[in-house]
């Protein structure tokens, strides 16, 4: 009797430890279970030139200025970027005027009512702008930004290489198709905008 009764503990302790143990192991892999498909929806694949490349998702605080700095570059471009076409100026600057408020809206009323616009497709100018460093200040809020650019100015006659510094805030609005980084300039003004060189073309 005092085997069986010594055996009985043997196996009923045994018996505790697997079932404590196969708690730990199942706990243990629910856990890695969750952990890894938390990892996994943080991850996008894409498909690009063949090529999968894998990007992974992020809060907007950890982005913020990067892709203020590429909000302020894409409405220059759309802004700055002209040719002696109707239709694609008024394209541009459809593009540029949803990433501002209407301090940029005046300029370019402004520019259009003093005949800016009429004299690029009367001329056939054509106006490019090159980024040179976008500087921003995220400490405070809204975000304050400067600008330091080159433009390129090609007459039929002449090329005008000139500066121009802007300034102004940007507020954080709704993300959308014409607006994909989800921020409005304000307060937008031109601190420096001077010829630099004058080259003739032959």
């Amino acid at each position: 009797m005092k085997n069986i009764d010594t055996a009985f503990r043997y196996v009923r302790g045994f018996t505790m430890l697997v079932i404590v143990g196969c708690i730990i192991i199942c706990c243990y892999t629910l856990y890695k279970s969750f952990t890894t498909v938390t990892l996994m929806q943080d991850k996008v694949y894409i498909l690009a030139n063949g090529k999968v490349l894998e990007a992974y998702s992020s809060d907007r605080k950890d982005n913020v200025p990067v892709e203020a700095r590429d909000h302020v570059k894409t409405f220059h471009s759309y802004f700055f970027t002209l040719d002696p076409d109707d239709k694609v100026i008024k394209a541009n600057i459809t593009k540029a005027l949803y990433l501002a408020d209407d301090s940029a809206k005046h300029i370019y009323d402004d520019l259009k009512e003093n005949g800016y616009y009429s004299g690029i497709i009367s001329g056939n100018i054509s106006q490019t702008i090159a980024i040179d460093s976008i500087q921003i200040d995220v400490n405070e809020y809204p975000y304050r930004f400067k600008c330091f650019a080159k433009q390129k100015i090609i007459r039929s006659t002449s090329i005008v290489k000139r500066s121009l510094i802007t300034e102004g805030n940007l507020r954080n609005v709704s993300r959308s198709d014409n607006n994909p980084h989800g921020f409005l300039i304000e307060r937008y003004k031109t601190l420096e905008n001077k010829d630099l060189s004058i080259d003739n073309r032959k």
